[in-house]
């Protein structure tokens, strides 16, 4: 069973369009789907043709279970499309207050933990994720072993995205939870010279995390969502049908990297490269670069040393030869490398180091 979170803290940009449709999708070539609406606002219900006010039982009562022995099973309902559907509802918006008082080892693994007593099989679990990164965000992360990040072509969503990855990568580190995560470029129109730059943009910035297929902005997507309904059952012929198809046919042909696959050598040998950032002021210093997909810190060591009033965070990577770009993120704060000269212009206006290994 694959499960996937769709997550972006960003509000409109396709997180609940591509769960519904990319379920469709799936279902409609023979795969088991069950989409987890995990959002209080209940779109991905709405989407699949249930009326949340008119379920009797949802998520909350899973999830708020003290006692731990509500099933999911029991909550989850069959749609017209063929999709299996845990549903929402406003009162899910409480879950945090009346776990307040619940460890956060526990509080946060609820979804995990419901998820691995389902009695139905399923080939994909698609989890939709509320607009923040809250509780409800931070149960979808721990139950998932795949996330994908829907990302508008625009100048602001790309940097929300690496202010997400930077969560990300805090949460693996934390919990010992790693997830692959993979971008969907979204909302595109390439009737502008503007949208056909940033998609550029983004692809360099993000390499082989980003999916080929791209989701074009698409009337029929929001006429579909209205109807309650896959685009792929309302308009089999429009662009957004289209794209998910694609995207469907996409995920599955690329499942995700092993624990074997990811220890395997790379064609080129390694180096071991080391990099320092000096700063008498900062408390913490990470980085990240297309080496390591943008989240900071994954897949690398880090040396605290002093210099007299600085402090020396000494980044330890194993890289191949290559040319590389990279930022620092300082207290939460992207910067360039002030010690090295050579960089290049990257997303959003700001420029990337660049780091060649030779």
């Amino acid at each position: 069973m694959r499960t996937i979170a769709v997550v972006n803290q960003k509000g409109g940009c396709g997180k609940t369009t591509t769960v519904v449709n990319l379920a469709g999708c799936l279902a409609a070539d023979g795969a088991r789907v069950l989409v987890v609406d995990l959002d209080p606002q209940a779109h991905a219900t709405l989407g699949l043709g249930c009326d949340p006010e008119a379920v009797d039982e949802s998520l909350y009562e899973v999830l708020a279970d003290t006692c731990g022995a509500e099933s999911i099973d029991r909550v989850i309902v069959q749609t017209e499309s063929g999709v299996d559907l845990a549903p929402s509802g406003i009162v899910l918006s409480a879950l945090e207050q009346r776990l307040a008082s619940e460890p956060a080892e526990t509080r946060t693994a609820r979804l995990a933990n419901a998820l691995a007593g389902l009695g139905r099989p399923y080939e994909y679990v698609l989890i939709d994720c509320p607009p923040n990164v809250g509780l409800l965000t931070f149960n979808a992360l721990r139950a998932a072993g795949e996330l994908i990040v829907p990302l508008e072509t625009s100048f602001y969503a790309i940097h929300g995205v690496q202010k997400l990855l930077e969560t990300i990568g805090l949460l693996a580190e934390r919990i010992g939870h790693a997830v692959q995560v993979r971008i969907l470029p979204t909302l595109y129109d390439g009737r502008t010279r503007y949208a056909r730059e940033t998609l550029a943009e983004i692809r360099a910035l993000f390499g082989d995390l980003c999916f080929d297929t791209v989701v074009r902005a698409n009337v029929k997507l929001r006429e579909a969502a209205r109807r309650g309904l896959p685009v792929g059952r309302y308009a089999a012929q429009s662009n957004g049908a289209s794209d998910y198809a694609s995207l469907a046919v996409e995920l599955a042909v690329s499942p995700p990297v092993t624990a074997a696959e990811v220890s395997e050598p790379a064609s080129a040998p390694e180096r071991q490269i080391e990099v320092s950032f000096r700063d008498g002021g900062a408390n913490d210093v990470r980085i990240a670069g297309d080496f390591n997909g943008w989240v900071p810190d994954k897949g690398v060591r880090t040396r605290m040393d002093a210099d007299g009033e600085q402090r020396v965070w000494t980044k330890i990577l194993a890289l191949a030869p290559g040319r590389y770009q990279y930022r620092y993120v300082v207290d939460g704060e992207w910067r360039e490398d002030p010690e090295n000269p050579e960089a290049v212009p990257g997303p959003a206006g700001v420029r990337n180091s660049v780091l060649v290994v030779r």
